[in-house]
C-alpha cells in the first residue's frame, strides 16, 4: 500500500520507486513530519516486491538543507507518527534494497547525513554540502554514524568542527558521494544507475546487503564464518538456481525476488 504524503512525492517506474522531499521554498529542510513521512515512504518502498531500488531526491535547485530549525517542536498530523529522523537514518540502512541519493544542490546537515546513508550518491558539481551546526552552538550528532562510515576521521573532525561547505568534488574525495556529474547529466547518471541495480536480483541485493551492513565491521575470524553460511543458504533460493541456470543456457535471467 502506498500512502498519501503532505511534504512528498513518491512513484515508482520500471522497478525503481522515488521519493522526492518536496518543499522546494524551504530548501526542503526536515521537520517531524517529513521525517515521519519519509520513514513511511521507505516502508512503502520495501513492502513493495515490485520495487527493486530507491531514488531519494528533493524537489527544485537542492537535496535538503538539514533540519527545519524552524520546525522541530511537534510532527504533523498527515499520518501517524512512525518515526523520527534518526529511525529514518536506520531505516535507510537496513531498507534490504540499494538506494541512490540524486543530489541537484545543497546538502547541508541532516540532508548530507542522509546522502552518506544511501548506497550510492551522485552529485551534480555545482552541488554544495557542509554540517554547519556547530555555527549555531549544536553538533550534528545523529548523522556523525553514517558520516563516519564513509568519511575518513580525521577529514570528518575537519568537516564537522569547522562547518564549512564543500563542493561536491571534495565530498567525491571524502566519500560522500559516489560520483559527480555536470549539472545538465544528473537525471540520465541517476537513471542508468538505477536501471543497472534493478536488473540484479532481488534477493542476493536483499540478503547481500544485510550481510554488508552486519559484517562489514566485524572481526575476519567472526565475519567469515557467518559469510560462509549465508552463501548456503542464497545457493538454495530460486534466484541463485535461476542465475546459474540462466548462465549456463546464456540467456539472462528472470528473478522471482525468491
Amino acid at each position: 500500500m502506498t500512502h498519501t504524503f503532505r511534504t512528498l512525492l513518491y512513484s515508482v517506474d520500471a522497478h525503481v520507486a522515488t521519493i522526492v522531499m518536496n518543499r522546494p521554498e524551504r530548501k526542503n529542510a526536515i521537520g517531524p513530519e517529513m521525517a515521519n513521512e519519509l520513514v513511511w515512504a521507505l516502508d512503502d518502498a520495501r513492502d513493495d516486491v515490485s520495487v527493486r531500488v530507491l531514488v531519494l531526491t528533493g524537489a527544485g535547485d537542492a537535496f535538503s538543507a538539514g533540519g527545519d530549525l524552524g520546525g522541530m517542536s511537534a510532527a504533523g498530523e498527515s499520518l501517524a507518527m512512525k518515526g523520527d529522523f534518526a529511525d529514518l537514518l536506520v531505516r535507510l540502512m537496513e531498507l534490504g534494497k540499494p538506494t541512490i541519493a540524486r543530489v541537484p544542490g545543497v546538502a547541508m546537515g541532516g540532508g548530507c547525513g542522509l546522502v552518506a546513508s544511501c548506497t550510492f550518491a551522485i552529485a551534480k558539481e555545482s552541488a554544495v554540502f557542509g554540517t554547519p551546526e556547530i555555527k549555531r552552538g549544536l553538533f550534528p550528532f545523529m548523522i556523525l554514524a553514517p558520516l563516519a562510515r564513509v568519511v575518513p576521521r580525521r577529514q570528518l573532525l575537519e568537516l564537522i568542527l569547522l562547518g564549512e561547505k564543500i563542493s561536491a568534488q571534495r565530498a567525491l574525495a571524502l566519500g560522500i558521494v559516489s560520483h559527480v556529474v555536470p549539472d545538465a547529466e544528473l537525471d540520465a547518471a541517476v537513471a542508468t544507475l538505477a536501471q543497472k541495480l534493478a536488473a540484479q536480483s532481488p534477493t542476493a541485493m536483499r540478503r547481500g546487503l544485510r550481510a554488508f551492513h552486519t559484517y562489514a565491521e566485524a572481526p575476519m575470524a567472526e565475519a567469515i564464518p557467518k559469510l560462509r553460511d549465508e552463501l548456503a543458504a542464497i545457493l538454495a533460493t530460486t534466484d541463485a538456481r535461476e542465475g546459474l541456470t540462466a548462465f549456463l543456457e546464456k540467456r539472462e535471467p528472470v528473478w522471482a525476488g525468491e
